[in-house]
């Protein structure tokens, strides 16, 4: 199964893409959704199995959102696998492409983990799914994919600390006045 290493490894990939609907979507959820990095990023990479060619020519997301879970995270990854659910019309523009494949394969976590954490997602995912289908017609600016860089190694580096799964939200911790609580102190 092939792995994206690094963000240097995910920006080249990237920028081999020949559309932008990727940064039209990340851009609609970065206006929705400001505070939700991994979902930012999930609209970024929803597509990213066009990319990611595996060697008989199929694009599989559940390959997909793997080939990304150890450098983004799982939500990163469940978010991306899930936004292409079997079945679903014109889940990565292959939807009855010959060689197409849409299995789901499962997180690390035990089954229970995962369909609580896919039902906590349920809202995320068709949040994704809503702005994919608005930026395939949406004609905006999306800027550039090199404006995403600081946020895909913001949220590489919360993958690599490992612990629970959490959004990147403020690597600094809580905000100040604010009751949650901050990772590693009582």
């Amino acid at each position: 199964m092939p792995y994206v290493a690094s963000v240097l490894e995910l920006m080249e990939l990237l920028h081999g893409g020949p559309d932008d609907q990727g940064l039209r979507t990340a851009a609609l959820l970065r206006r929705s959704h400001p505070f939700d990095k991994e979902l930012q990023l999930a609209g970024l990479l929803h597509d990213i199995g066009r990319l990611l060619r595996l060697s008989d020519g199929a694009i599989t997301v559940g390959v997909a959102a793997e080939a990304i879970r150890p450098l983004l995270g799982r939500r990163v990854a469940r978010l991306v696998r899930l936004s292409g659910a079997p079945g679903e019309e014109g889940a990565h523009g292959t939807e009855g492409a010959p060689g197409a494949r849409h299995d789901a394969e499962p997180d690390a976590d035990t089954d229970t983990d995962a369909d609580a954490a896919a039902e906590a997602d349920s809202e995320a995912v068709a949040t994704l799914r809503h702005a994919r289908d608005s930026a395939a017609v949406a004609d905006l600016d999306a800027g550039v994919l090199e404006d995403w860089r600081p946020l895909l190694d913001l949220v590489a580096a919360g993958a690599r600390r490992g612990g629970p799964a959490r959004n990147a939200l403020d690597p600094l911790g809580a905000p100040r006045g604010s009751k949650r609580p901050v990772r590693g102190r009582p």
